[in-house]
């Protein structure tokens, strides 16, 4: 469904509302949405807070990982097979706490990365930002907002082939770590 985007405030998160017949109603436009709709928002760059109107309980994780797996499960893929048998593992070992940790660290490394090269290109790609904002939807559903208020580390100025290099090194030694911590 589309949305009017002049009449909507995106100063705060689009509240959604999850009746007890299972139907998301959107509380700015008073009507209702999909799945489909709420991914719409997000790769729009919305926050979306997704709530049961009968117990009050957020279940905006719940419905963004049955979005992933919406896309995943029509070969869209994203997650190559190890990532997410390494996620399933996570949750049956004691390291679990690493795994959100290093899940947002190596996003913000590619996001880093990402903004790096867009700044050395001089020039916008089409769609960069629904891009960027897929990612930063995916990195909230898998890590719960966890790491959302780090600071953002500043490189210090290298030539950018050297700062892609440091930033592969970096994600290479993270995995490294994690896969001899299982």
């Amino acid at each position: 469904m589309a949305t009017d985007k002049k009449n909507i405030d995106k100063t705060g998160p689009l509240l959604i509302k999850r009746y007890a017949s299972r139907r998301l109603y959107n509380t700015e436009t008073s009507d209702y949405v999909t799945l489909e709709d709420i991914a719409g928002f997000i790769r729009e760059g919305r926050d979306v807070q997704i709530v049961d109107l009968k117990s009050g309980d957020d279940l905006t994780r719940q419905y963004l990982l049955q979005i992933i797996a919406e896309h995943e499960s029509r070969g869209e893929s994203v997650l190559p097979l190890e990532v997410l048998t390494d996620l399933v593992r996570s949750y049956t070992t004691d390291i679990q706490s690493v795994v959100p940790q290093f899940l947002a660290q190596s996003f913000e490394m590619l996001r880093q990365g990402q903004e790096q090269m867009m700044q050395n290109l001089g020039t916008q790609i089409p769609g960069f930002e629904a891009l960027q904002a897929q990612q930063e939807a995916f990195l909230k559903a898998m890590t719960g907002g966890i790491g959302q208020n780090w600071p953002t580390p500043t490189p210090a100025p290298q030539d950018s082939k050297e700062d892609l290099g440091e930033i592969k090194k970096q994600l290479a030694e993270l995995q490294d770590k994690l896969s001899k911590l299982q």
